[in-house]
């Protein structure tokens, strides 16, 4: 069973909006056994939209398309469907009710041109809109399914998830499909494949092993399909538990999008111990990771950014002598930091970071990307030299989250190296 999607929208093909919805619409369509053959971005244009459709109708059984349902002269996505299958617009009294009703509960005008998405091609199954104004579209055409919807995300989101996915699983026989990641830190995908090659190596045809590598985070997607579900989803298990068993605790940190923090706040948790930080290259980085996690004060009690060499004396107590002797990005600078942090802020873990995120900045002995990370406890200094990319965004994200990875590290008394 394979699915197309049609994002429509001159903004998506000027760059000036990212689209995420087709993304989004692919993983949930995987999710449930349906395959994406093909993801087109298309201008609003009637010529542009109707190719993409013939395309699409040639090589999918479901289409589904985004964008161009709105109120203005450039939402000409429904009057190119009713086109495309011959249909005539009708006037849908219940749709122009919601929409009025919609508009009014926020304190704005239905103006007549709202008037025009209550215009729906006749052979088209209305779908409310429960979070906006524009109603969505299912067709059954030519032994198709196209479903049109918006292009807003949250509503999009809603449409898929109340009735376009439901639908298609209770409407389709589609195949089991079950999915089961892991979730790895502080360690390169080449790096885990030569660990995991036995396992790998012994995997059945019908379950794939995916390498998803993102700033430090490594997610290892099993997938497996078949026509039971109880049988795929033991496998997929038993496989799991194989690969973990081998990156386990050193590397593997979760399952299933387990953010990093959470997992080290559960850690923390558990030896009834809490948290500081001390930033300077990652500018705050790591506090907000950490604390995006709902409950975190059970396990942090905040941090600093020290950024000058200043605050770094005056707040952690780094010597005069050490940023001197050494400069602010150093294994003996990062260590006060992290000490100090520990001992100022009265926690039993620090983790302190200071570098040179880019683009400027660095000499011949520390380049642009020469990070220094600490983490400490009562009993433990560790520290580590990073040596990153050139780009500053990235040096900064890779900073935090290898951060994070030695403070796991440290948390689980493993080895650092």
């Amino acid at each position: 069973m394979q699915c197309t999607i049609i994002t429509i929208g001159d903004e998506i093909l000027i760059g000036q909006t990212i689209d995420t919805n087709s993304a989004w619409m692919a993983q949930q369509l995987n999710f449930i056994g349906i395959k994406v053959f093909e993801i087109l971005s298309v201008s609003d244009d009637s010529a542009h939209i109707t190719n993409a459709l013939n395309r699409a109708m040639q090589t999918s059984q479901i289409i589904l398309t985004t964008g161009g349902l709105g109120p203005t002269k450039d939402d000409i996505t429904k009057n190119t469907l009713a086109r495309y299958f011959n249909a005539e617009l009708v006037f849908v009294d219940t749709v122009w009710q919601d929409i009025a009703a919609f508009l009014t509960k926020r304190g704005l005008t239905a103006l007549d041109s709202f008037k025009t998405m209550a215009y729906l091609p006749a052979n088209c199954e209305v779908i409310k809109n429960q979070q906006g104004t524009a109603a969505a579209m299912w067709f059954n055409e030519q032994g198709k399914i196209l479903v049109s919807m918006p292009g807003v995300p949250h509503e999009m989101k809603d449409f898929m998830s109340r009735i376009v996915l439901p639908r298609l699983q209770n409407e389709l026989q589609l195949p089991a499909i079950v999915h089961k990641t892991i979730m790895c830190v502080g360690i390169g995908e080449s790096f885990i494949a030569e660990k995991i090659k036995s396992v790998e190596d012994s995997l059945p045809s019908h379950i794939k092993l995916a390498y998803l590598p993102n700033y430090g985070v490594v997610k290892l997607r099993l997938s497996g399909t078949g026509a039971h579900t109880k049988q795929i989803t033991e496998e997929v298990n038993h496989w799991t538990a194989e690969i973990d068993h081998i990156l386990r605790p050193k590397y593997a940190y979760g399952y299933d999008e387990e953010d990093l923090t959470e997992a080290i706040g559960k850690l923390l948790m558990e030896r009834n111990a809490m948290l500081v930080t001390a930033e300077s290259c990652t500018g705050g980085l790591i506090a907000h990771q950490i604390t995006a996690i709902a409950g975190s004060s059970r396990y942090y009690k905040g941090g600093v950014v020290v950024y000058s060499n200043e605050l770094k004396q005056a707040l952690l107590g780094v010597s005069p002598n050490t940023l001197l002797q050494h400069g602010a990005v150093s294994e003996e600078t990062v260590r006060q930091m992290a000490q100090g942090a520990l001992a100022r802020m009265e926690a039993q873990y620090a983790v302190a970071v200071s570098g040179i995120a880019g683009p400027g900045g660095g000499s011949p002995d520390k380049p642009v990307g020469t990070v220094w990370i600490a983490v400490a406890s009562a009993t433990e200094v560790r520290t580590k030299k990073l040596q990153l990319a050139r780009n500053r965004s990235i040096n900064i994200e890779l900073s935090a989250n290898l951060a994070l990875a030695e403070l796991r590290k440290l948390i689980l008394g493993v080895d650092g190296k």
